[in-house]
């Protein structure tokens, strides 16, 4: 029987997904083990989960490499990879938002630094807004701080990070979750076992 190839995402992500794997019958290491894992093999249900970047993921999925994979919404947008959505895994719920230094002014043409250009330009654009967008990889709080940007657009769970920056939430721009994405070649040659597997993680997220 050929196997079904799953990939997750390392980081905050993979906790949620990996407990909800489990609640579905499938066999997956203890969260110690697997961040030293990258590939991870469940001979009874026929399935290989193959550990990797957040961002890479729809990526692995596109190009046939995993047949299925769990990734925030964030990163489908921004992405925008030629893959199948199947299922709200309802799983690391946070916001997308804008936040900024309470009560500092703008430049004529703000400046954003965000890790989702894409999705900033956009919800800037649908508003009428021009602005700059900067991308960075790293601790996005910090442009305000050092005057690199006037706001920021990035995710927030707790806003405890922003707090502890000076920093509030002026703007939510939409709720993300986690999504089971499928490649379109798999979805179809494998549909019997995607299906199964779509149908189990509905009814646990259903209880």
């Amino acid at each position: 029987m050929e196997k079904l190839v799953v990939a997750l995402p390392k980081g905050r992500i993979m906790e949620e997904a990996v407990d909800l794997l489990r609640q579905c019958g499938f066999s997956l290491p203890k969260n110690g083990d697997l961040s030293r894992k990258l590939i991870i093999e469940d001979d009874e249900s026929q399935l290989t989960f193959i550990l990797a970047k957040p961002s890479d993921v729809p990526i692995y999925v596109e190009y046939g490499a995993a047949d299925l994979g769990v990734v925030g919404k964030d990163v489908l947008l921004e992405e925008s990879r030629d893959v199948y959505e199947l299922l709200d895994l309802q799983i690391a719920g946070c916001r997308l938002s804008v936040a900024g230094i309470p009560g500092t002014q703008t430049r004529m043409i703000p400046r954003i630094a965000t890790k989702f250009p894409k999705v900033a330009f956009d919800y800037f654009r649908r508003q009428g807004k021009q602005v700059e967008i900067i991308k960075l990889n790293g601790s996005i709080e910090i442009a305000p701080l050092i005057g690199l940007s006037d706001r920021i657009v990035d995710i927030v769970s707790t806003g405890r990070t922003l707090k502890e920056n000076g920093l509030v939430e002026m703007e939510e721009i939409m709720t993300i979750t986690s999504r089971l994405i499928a490649n379109r070649m798999s979805y179809r040659m494998k549909h019997p076992m995607i299906t199964h597997i779509v149908d189990t993680l509905e009814k646990i997220i259903k209880k």
